[in-house]
C-alpha cells in the first residue's frame, strides 16, 4: 500500500525506507489538549550577589526569564546552566533548582522574601540589599499548570532543563514574544503584570511545541510510534476518541496495513500490546478527569464508553491498583507513573 498517510511527512532522502517526521497537523493535535496556566509568577530585582532557591513543584513546570543582568541555574542534579539577558528557561518537570548570580553563592528560599502583590497571580520581590539598592539582575519567574491530557506520556520525555536562546532555531518566533516580556519587565507601565502573566504562557507553549517540531529529541517509545507510518494514524484515532472500544483489526486499517504487522509493531515499539495500551490511556484521562477536573465519576465512565459506573470502576481498580475515589487524594503520583509507562 502507498497511500502517503495524512500525519505523516518523510524527510529529505527518505524514500519507501528513510525517516519519518511528526507534520504540523499531527503536533497540532498534539497539542490542542495542552492545558498551560500560571499559578503565581513574581517580578525579582536581585543585586550584585544573589541567590534563590525554588522548591520542588511536583505537578508542575517552571518558566524562568531573564529580563537584565546574568546568572547561572544551578539543577536539582547539579548541572549549572550560564544564563544571559533575553534566555528564558522552562523545566517541566518543575524540579527543585537555584538561580545564583555566581556557582558558589548561598541560597535562599524564595519564599522567604517580601513580596508585593501586582494581581492575582503575579507579586513583586525585591531581593536587593539595602546597601546596594539599584538591581544587577532583573528576573520574571514562576510555575504552571501543565498538562498535555492524553499526550502527558509526552511531557514525562521531555528534559528537566529546556533553556532557550531565542535566536536558535528551534524557536523562530520566540524573540518577539521575549522582547516584549523585557520591555513589560523592565517599563513596568500600567497593567504590566497581567500582560507579563499571559507573555509567559505563550512563551511556555512555544518552547513546548519547538522541542515537538524538532523531533523531541530523538527520544522512544510513544514519540517513535508517531513517527512511523504504520503506527501513527493508530495512536492518534486512540487519543482522539479514547471513548470508543477499538479492535486491533480496526486500529490497523487506520494505518492501511494488516493487522499482524500492525501488531507486531506496536508491540516492538511501544512495548505493550495496543489494546493494552487503549486501556491504560483511558485510565490516564480518567485519573487526570477525576482529581484535576473533579468530574463524577459516573461523568467519566461514560466519557469512555463503559456501560456502567461498576464497569469503569473495575477496569480502573484493575490497572490502578486502586479505586476511581482514591484519585482525588492522589493525583500527581499515579498520573505520572501512568503517563511515564505510556511514553515507553
Amino acid at each position: 500500500m502507498t497511500e502517503r498517510l495524512p500525519y505523516l511527512t518523510e524527510t529529505p532522502g527518505g524514500g519507501a525506507s528513510g525517516q519519518f517526521a511528526v507534520s504540523s497537523d499531527l503536533i497540532s493535535e498534539l497539542l490542542t489538549s495542552m492545558r498551560l496556566r500560571g499559578v503565581r509568577y513574581r517580578r525579582v530585582h536581585a543585586g550584585p550577589r544573589f541567590g534563590l532557591h525554588f522548591e520542588a513543584k511536583p505537578g508542575r513546570a517552571y518558566f524562568h526569564f531573564l529580563a537584565v543582568g546574568s546568572a547561572v541555574l544551578r539543577a536539582e542534579d547539579g548541572t549549572v546552566h550560564e544564563l544571559s539577558a533575553g534566555n528564558a528557561v522552562f523545566m517541566p518537570h518543575g524540579e527543585s533548582h537555584q538561580l545564583l548570580s555566581g556557582p558558589d553563592i548561598p541560597a535562599r528560599g524564595i519564599d522567604s522574601f517580601d513580596a508585593v502583590t501586582l494581581s492575582n497571580a503575579v507579586c513583586d520581590v525585591n531581593a536587593c540589599p539595602s546597601v546596594d539598592p539599584n538591581p544587577s539582575a532583573i528576573f520574571f519567574n514562576g510555575y504552571m499548570e501543565f498538562d498535555l491530557g492524553g499526550m502527558q506520556g509526552i511531557s514525562q520525555l521531555m528534559p528537566d532543563v529546556m533553556l532557550v536562546d531565542a535566536g536558535g532555531k528551534r524557536y523562530p518566533g520566540l524573540m518577539p514574544i521575549l522582547t516584549s516580556m523585557r520591555r513589560e519587565v523592565c517599563a513596568a507601565r500600567v497593567g504590566f503584570a497581567g500582560i507579563l502573566a499571559r507573555l509567559a504562557e505563550v512563551a511556555a507553549a512555544m518552547i513546548v511545541r519547538g522541542w515537538v517540531e524538532c523531533g523531541c529529541d530523538n527520544t522512544s517509545g510513544l514519540v517513535a510510534a508517531l513517527r512511523d507510518p504504520r503506527l501513527a494514524c493508530a495512536i492518534l484515532a486512540l487519543h482522539r476518541q479514547p471513548g470508543h472500544h477499538w479492535t486491533v483489526a480496526e486500529l490497523a486499517a487506520e494505518c492501511n496495513v494488516s493487522r499482524s504487522v500492525f501488531a507486531d509493531r506496536f508491540q516492538t515499539t511501544i512495548g505493550m500490546p495496543p489494546l493494552r495500551y487503549a486501556t491504560e490511556l483511558r485510565m490516564l484521562l480518567a485519573d487526570q478527569w477525576l482529581a484535576q477536573d473533579t468530574l463524577p465519576i459516573q461523568s467519566v465512565a461514560q466519557r469512555l464508553g463503559y456501560t456502567s459506573q461498576a464497569a469503569f470502576s473495575r477496569a480502573f481498580k484493575r490497572v490502578t491498583g486502586q479505586p476511581p475515589g482514591a484519585s482525588r487524594d492522589t493525583p500527581h503520583s499515579k498520573a505520572t507513573k501512568m503517563s511515564s509507562h505510556l511514553a515507553g
